[in-house]
């Protein structure tokens, strides 16, 4: 039978660069430096095609965002969501089962999805409210994205204005009521707002949580949260702190039948932690500006296919990081 090997993925927006490592820090390897400053944010591993795919931000002041893919070792590089398809592409996510990619667009003000070969982009949430493109209306920008697909929810943060306690996370059923259109939806649920600056988004479907990053000041910000799915509107409990003092938390992935979480920041870091906080370790720092980052199993035969090229030295030993902070 064939083994499954672990691997984490990730971004280094500063650089272009496409790193890939094991989930205790070793085995350090780029898969691939993108020339020019495109500013790498969002990530997306499908481990059946073998392909990873993440979102270029581009100038956030033009309309030239994009959407690549690559095979596992970098190579077989595509342009599936061509310059001005998207705005300022953040966070991304894929559906496997219907082979669709997600994505928030930030000064873009929408939610957006795609079939995995860029065909069929759609816009699924629009919250510019007739402003035009790029917005300067921070409230407006949407940041995070996850998407529950056997549930029928899309989730996505609206980060607001640097640390002004704007933010927003809101739920929305994945297909429109019918006669509806994504700038007048009448499904959209505020689920937390009065946020420092949320970012990333994931679930874990199986115990009903939401978690997210919020790259926002101390005391809430910098951290890794989480609230209950299932919480009733006027019922839902503040979110619980897992995680903190992050350098600008971004990235977030979990790894949910392992029961633990993967978190990067802009200051260079890749932190590990169990799902509800505790066991929190670095496993790299100094690795550039950091944002997204994606946990996927591969096959052995496609780890060894891949042929991935050792850049540096496997990373230091993991360090102890910030405790668990209290509920």
């Amino acid at each position: 039978m064939t083994g499954k090997t672990a691997r984490l993925f990730f971004l280094d927006l500063s650089a272009g660069r496409v790193l890939s490592v094991n989930p205790d820090g070793s085995d350090l390897r780029a898969l691939l430096v993108e020339e020019g400053r495109k500013l790498p944010d969002g990530l997306a591993i499908d481990p059946e095609g073998g392909y990873v795919y993440w979102t270029n931000m581009g100038n956030p002041k033009a309309n030239d965002g994009s959407i690549l893919r690559s095979d596992l070792s970098g190579r077989d590089l595509k342009t599936i969501v061509p310059p001005g398809g998207t705005f300022t592409p953040k966070q991304l996510q894929i559906d496997t089962r219907n082979r669709k990619l997600y994505w928030s667009d930030r000064e873009g003000m929408r939610v957006m999805r795609a079939s995995v070969d860029g065909s069929n982009i759609e816009t699924l949430v629009d919250t510019s409210r007739g402003d035009e493109r790029p917005g300067r209306d921070a409230t407006k920008w949407c940041v995070g994205v996850a998407v529950d697909v056997l549930g029928g929810k899309l989730y996505w943060s609206q980060k607001g204005a640097d640390n002004a306690g704007q933010g927003r996370i809101c739920r929305a059923n994945l297909e429109l009521r019918a006669g509806e259109t994504p700038k007048a939806r009448s499904d959209i649920e505020g689920l937390y707002d009065g946020l420092p600056e949320p970012i990333d988004l994931d679930l874990d479907l199986s115990r009903r949580f939401l978690y997210w990053t919020d790259r926002g000041d101390p005391p809430k910000g910098n951290t890794v949260n989480r609230a209950p799915l299932d919480a009733s509107a006027g019922q839902r409990p503040p979110p619980q702190i897992l995680f903190t003092h992050l350098m600008e938390g971004i990235g977030l992935a979990l790894d949910v039948k392992g029961g633990r979480m993967f978190i990067t920041d802009f200051g260079g870091s890749v932190y590990s932690a169990n799902l509800d906080g505790s066991n929190p370790k670095t496993l790299l720092y100094a690795e550039g500006n950091l944002s997204g980052i994606a946990y996927a199993e591969l096959s052995d035969a496609a780890v060894s296919d891949a042929q991935l090229t050792l850049r540096r030295a496997p990373a230091a030993s993991p360090k102890s990081a910030g405790g668990p902070a209290a509920s």
